[in-house]
């Protein structure tokens, strides 16, 4: 069963990942967008299920949702957003929601009770969690107008970074992993396994320095702002598991074979995106 199931996820990852890249590179910047947006809608429909187990909730959050994502669509400006005010708080209150999320992690399933009933709250939850995912993606996407390639690095760079980090956790997570991370939340996760995943995310960053074009004097930035986006990659990740186990359900759901649901795939970006761009767009 193990072996049918890695099989299915190489074959997954082989084909997604190539037409990933064809859409970050290849794509202008409406097109990307419009991939993105299909992207975050199945998304919105998984983190429906997660949330709750009634199909009248799960319409109302959907239709909310999407109500709230063709508004963000018709204000912001795709090719512009480095100078948009609206954008700019977007990112501000998805920091905040990152870090505030700290609490519920440290301290569920005691948090759960504030929250377990709470349809709003799952549904501030699931906008803060999708929304500025999509828009930093697209403002990385769009930071040189005239070369596409450009933004399109960065976006890859994040990727890469999370990526690394996660292989990195899960090989000295099971080579030494011992002191649990979140006990609570997700078992499996090790505070050897994070420090593991710094040290390949590290390479990365290394790399960054050799095949990317940055700025003098903002080295320090990537570096810290790197290591920022490594944290906030392992708290997506934790945040999806645990209204997943509040929910008491494995996967998000099941498009992607051997890997689950589409959220499981991107939770981790969920938090990263947003952190990485915020400390783009106001100190690269």
């Amino acid at each position: 069963m193990r072996i049918i199931l890695l099989k299915q996820r190489i074959i997954t990852a082989l084909i997604l990942a190539p037409l990933a890249l064809a859409a970050i590179f290849m794509l202008p910047l409406f097109g990307l967008a419009v991939v993105f947006a299909l992207v975050l809608v199945l998304a919105a429909r998984e983190w429906a299920r997660v949330v709750s187990d009634q199909g009248s909730k799960r319409l109302s959050f959907f239709v909310v949702f999407s109500l709230v994502f063709g508004f963000s669509l018709w204000q912001l400006p795709l090719d512009s957003l480095a100078h948009s005010i609206w954008f700019s708080a977007m990112l501000g209150l998805a920091v905040a929601a990152w870090l505030s999320s700290l609490y519920l992690l440290s301290s569920y399933p005691h948090s759960a009770t504030f929250w377990h009933n709470s349809s709003i709250f799952k549904l501030l939850v699931g906008l803060v969690v999708l929304l500025p995912f999509f828009w930093s993606l697209v403002f990385l996407r769009s930071v040189d107008p005239n070369n596409p390639a450009v933004g399109g690095a960065w976006v890859l760079y994040v990727l890469l970074l999370v990526w690394a980090a996660d292989t990195g956790a899960y090989f000295a997570g099971k080579r030494f992993g011992k002191r649990k991370l979140a006990k609570n939340v997700s078992p499996k996760k090790t505070i050897e396994g994070l420090l593991g995943g710094f040290a390949v995310a590290a390479l990365v960053t290394l790399g960054a320095f050799i095949f990317l074009d940055i700025p003098q004097g903002k080295e320090w930035v990537l570096v810290i702002a790197s290591g920022f986006t490594v944290l906030a990659s392992v708290v997506g990740d934790l945040v999806e598991s645990m209204f997943k186990r509040q929910a008491g359900i494995k996967d998000s759901g099941s498009l992607l074979p051997g890997h689950g649901g589409l959220l499981d795939r991107i939770d981790s970006m969920t938090a990263a995106m947003p952190v990485f761009a915020f400390f783009f767009l106001h100190w690269m």
